[in-house]
């Protein structure tokens, strides 16, 4: 019933935006269309222009992404329209946000809990730099401690092998590793869990925690993360795993494991750079302009499955593919055991398919998104190319193979958790419709019997 009146309410307030603008605009409601459609094509052909270009270029650029928006908003203000188009815009915004909601499923299948038993000897891994100092901000190190795991605080002054560490706790009888720290000490520790079919523990201490966020973890406060070691569920999700050069081993756990994505081409060359962990904005800003119009590295090439891909910018392929309703497809992860391999290839030459795609989202020309689920396999026209491995750096040797381990890693969670919620599918206008007068039509059949 909710979801057929929520469709009801995007229809409802979708046609009540057009005739805002058909009733109060008049004639003019084309035009006030046609600006606006003008200036958001600026704006992001200024964004592109920004990022390719440096200089004066780069800063008339900049001067027109904040002009074009203004000049629109100046314009719909001196017509003494800005109210209908302020009201338009949030009834619209209303319609595509109700829209959405009434096409998630309310019985969309999330990852399978089990309930086990409380871990005897967990072994966790903590980093004190990352998330800034969360480690003992939120005294994570007594808390776990107090819990009776045992606790090894890295030194921030000397290199360290995390999974050296891990496998190490192993021999000596742990029976759940864990990690509070960034994606990267993630993968590695994740990787001898997986190897030893032991559970694995994620404490949301990193600065993004891409990997928490898809797991349904607290990241605010990673100290409630630790309630998985007195009262936790486990979920078996997968993992990826890159092979690099001509040879494929058989065994998977050979190769590098990643728990988010393995990137490639311009965001790859980016991760490359010493002045990228300093100060990750400028050094994208001062790199970007060269990659994007004189591109000097390797030229990709992708395959994964029926779909084959050659000369794109920038690959992304990811463990489990992100939502489809984010345009950039890097929101998040609804699930993490779908068993297959997410694919994102960037193609975009110039500020008309930038437009198109900042527009049309995975609908425009620049972006093709694609599942895989035996492997993707990424080649160049050079031996080596750079990679960003959950974002570390690395060289490989060419062709890498992505892989995906499915159900491959245990992993604990609290059992009382924010959860990962159902993601809103991209806006379908004659589904909704569908929606609203379907149920409809079946509760009135009901009704008559």
């Amino acid at each position: 019933m909710s979801r057929r009146w929520t469709a009801r309410l995007a229809l409802a307030a979708g046609a009540a935006a057009l005739l805002v603008l058909v009733v109060f605009g008049g004639l003019g409601s084309l035009v006030l269309m046609g600006v606006g459609w003008a200036g958001l094509a600026l704006t992001a052909a200024g964004g592109w222009w920004m990022l390719t270009h440096t200089g004066w270029i780069r800063v008339l650029a900049t001067l027109l992404v904040v002009a074009a928006p203004l000049g629109v908003l100046l314009l719909y203000a001196a017509a003494g329209l800005l109210w209908v188009v302020v009201a338009s815009l949030g009834l619209w915004a209303l319609a595509v946000s109700a829209g959405r909601s009434a096409l998630v499923e309310d019985t969309s299948p999330s990852m399978t809990e089990r309930s086990v038993s409380r871990a005897k000897r967990p072994f966790l891994i903590m980093n004190p730099l990352s998330g800034g100092g969360k480690v003992e901000r939120f005294h994570l190190v007594e808390r776990a401690r107090a819990l009776g795991a045992e606790v090894v605080v890295l030194d921030p002054a000397q290199r360290q092998d995390v999974a050296e560490l891990a496998w190490r706790a192993v021999q000596g009888g742990a029976d759940l590793l864990g990690v509070a720290g960034g994606d990267g000490t993630q993968a590695s520790v994740a990787g001898v869990a997986a190897e030893h079919d032991i559970p694995f523990m994620v404490i949301s201490a990193g600065t993004r925690n891409h990997f928490a966020k898809d797991l349904g973890l607290d990241r605010q406060d990673p100290s409630r993360c630790l309630e998985a070691l007195t009262d936790g569920v486990e979920l078996r999700i997968d993992l990826g795993y890159l092979h690099a050069g001509a040879g494929v081993p058989a065994d998977l756990s050979a190769g590098r494991v990643f728990i988010n994505n393995a990137s490639f081409g311009v965001y790859a060359e980016v991760v490359q750079s010493p002045a990228y962990r300093d100060d990750k904005a400028r050094t994208i800003l001062e790199m970007l302009p060269d990659l994007l119009t004189h591109p000097s590295g390797a030229r990709l090439s992708v395959r994964a499955g029926s779909l084959t891909m050659d000369g794109p910018q920038a690959v992304l392929v990811s463990n489990n593919p992100y939502e489809r309703g984010d345009s950039a497809g890097l929101g998040r992860r609804e699930r993490l055991d779908s068993g297959e391999l997410g694919v994102l290839c960037v193609s975009v030459g110039n500020a008309a398919e930038a437009t198109e795609l900042l527009l049309r989202g995975r609908q425009g020309r620049g972006l093709t998104a694609a599942t895989a689920r035996r492997e993707v396999v990424v080649d160049a026209d050079a031996p080596v190319i750079p990679v960003g491995v959950d974002g570390e750096a690395l060289m490989l040797p060419t062709p890498v193979h992505c892989r995906l381990a499915a159900g491959a890693l245990r992993v604990r969670v609290p059992r009382h958790r924010p959860g990962v919620p159902h993601c809103a599918p991209p806006m379908n206008w004659r589904r909704v419709r569908r929606l609203a007068l379907t149920m409809g039509q079946v509760a009135a059949g009901r009704g008559a019997a």
